[in-house]
């Protein structure tokens, strides 16, 4: 062999084992100093990689076993601050060894070409590794303040009767209006144990209601809600901001004054409330892709006070943001009942279809809309109950129950028929056995069959809208 192929022979051998050292590094971290002599940091840096791996092996293995835990884990802010500590730390770290391989290889013994081809390698790989691990820790952090920032209440209420009830009202915000007079009112009731949840609505028109007795807007009306003028249930927001006083360490005196009207009204007790921005409900549909809906009429975009600019044709459709929030919210060729139908549905599907996959996969845009979408008092220690008792909830039918015509006369509703009504939902084999012990048939609500639909909802405002009144939501949508 002539000395020049021995030189060439041997400078391929030294840019293999310089390369060899990269994706050793890249691979098994620490691997390659412990193949060149650096023992110590060799030792380390695998210690550190194999503990990873060991946390990580067992943290999957609980978790198959216990699913609460892992939605506990994921859901603690410490959790969450040390997580992005870790990741920082990693990228650093692997970033360094990477840095200490190509050193190893001793790059000033190759080639300029094999140089250079080395430089190129550990760039990309530096880059490539370190701007992942630092991307993750920036998701990480967003997860963290979001949930610092949304869920900052620390009181924590236990199930009534079994039951959690949380208050869903949605609203506009603006500079200085956040969910006044609300355009949907709903309670969730979820039971702790299998998730099942029954919605009930209340139309924001409803008049001459009840508060919970003993309460602060009790003690003001308790003879009802007489206020003099447009005293209806949406009004109490604009009501209670005007009459701070009263609600003396409330820190949110709208939110307070519904909550007890629909104590008053259904019977229920009220563990937490969520507004929801309605603006914000627009980025979430649009961070998680579109909601599809089963359009039965076109739904007209504006109106009632301002031009229609548009269309949502009829037919089954991915919607998004803009769109799913007028097929809720528009009112043009339509009344409030229907629209609290349509309204049903977007629930319904914005259920079934966020799965765990879709969340992962658009975190980032989901949790900046979630800043912008929802106001709550939900406890941050509940948050991994409820995302549990959701995932249950996915699972099995919706129930809906609301307090509309031609069940309800929203003028003079009858109080004592709609607790009634919420025990028969709430107690569906009670209230069929009771049924069935009296007369032989079952009072449960039945949806309107073989007719139309009227503002894109099935049913009509004489025969009741099915949404409304549904045993399964689904099947009604």
């Amino acid at each position: 062999m002539q000395p020049q192929d021995a030189l060439v022979q041997v400078g391929r051998i030294r840019f293999r084992r310089a390369v060899a050292l990269m994706v050793m590094t890249l691979v098994l971290p620490g691997s390659a100093q412990l193949a060149a002599g650096r023992r110590d940091v060799g030792r380390i840096a695998m210690r550190i990689w194999f503990g990873l791996i060991t946390f990580g092996v067992l943290f999957v293995v609980v978790s198959l076993f216990s699913k609460t835990f892992a939605l506990w884990f994921f859901t603690s802010t410490f959790n969450l601050g040390l997580i992005r500590f870790v990741l920082m730390a990693l990228a650093v770290g692997w970033a360094l060894l990477l840095v200490d391989a190509w050193r190893l290889g001793e790059p000033l013994a190759l080639r300029q070409k094999q140089r250079l081809a080395m430089v190129g390698i550990n760039g990309f790989l530096c880059f490539t590794v370190a701007g992942s691990l630092l991307y993750a820790s920036h998701v990480v952090n967003v997860n963290k303040d979001v949930l610092a920032a949304v869920f900052g209440s620390t009181k924590v209420t236990g199930s009534h009767d079994g039951r959690f009830n949380i208050l869903l009202l949605g609203g506009d915000s603006g500079a200085d209006r956040w969910g006044l007079r609300p355009d949907s009112i709903t309670v969730a009731s979820i039971d702790e144990d299998t998730g099942k949840t029954v919605l009930f609505g209340l139309p924001r028109n409803m008049l001459n209601f009840p508060f919970a007795p003993g309460s602060i807007m009790d003690q003001q009306f308790p003879r009802g809600y007489d206020c003099g003028t447009q005293c209806e249930l949406n009004s109490l927001a604009t009501w209670a901001a005007d009459h701070k006083a009263l609600f003396k360490g409330v820190a949110n005196p709208g939110v307070e004054a519904t909550k007890e009207a629909v104590e008053g009204i259904t019977g229920l007790k009220i563990n937490y409330y969520a507004m929801v921005n309605l603006r914000g409900f627009q980025k979430m549909v649009d961070a998680v892709g579109g909601v599809t809906l089963d359009v039965r009429d076109r739904i007209p975009i504006g109106g009632v006070g301002g031009p229609v600019t548009g269309y949502i044709q009829p037919g089954k459709r991915k919607l998004n943001g803009f769109q799913t929030l007028w097929f809720a919210r528009s009112r043009e060729s339509a009344d409030d009942y229907s629209r609290m139908a349509r309204q049903k549905c977007v629930m319904n599907a914005m259920l079934h279809q966020l799965s765990p996959q879709k969340v992962v996969l658009k975190f980032e845009r989901i949790a900046k809309a979630s800043e912008e979408l929802i106001s709550t008092d939900v406890p941050l220690s509940e948050v991994d109950r409820f995302i549990d008792l959701a995932m249950k909830a996915r699972s099995q039918p919706v129930r809906t129950v609301s307090f509309v015509p031609p069940m309800v006369n929203t003028s003079h509703p009858d109080i004592s028929l709609i607790k009634d009504s919420v025990q028969k939902a709430l107690h569906p084999a009670k209230a069929k056995a009771a049924a069935k012990g009296t007369t032989g048939t079952s009072t449960t609500a039945k949806q309107p069959a073989g007719q139309g639909t009227t503002g894109g909802a099935i049913g009509s405002l004489h025969t009741g809208y099915a949404a409304n009144q549904a045993e399964d939501l689904g099947s009604a949508c």
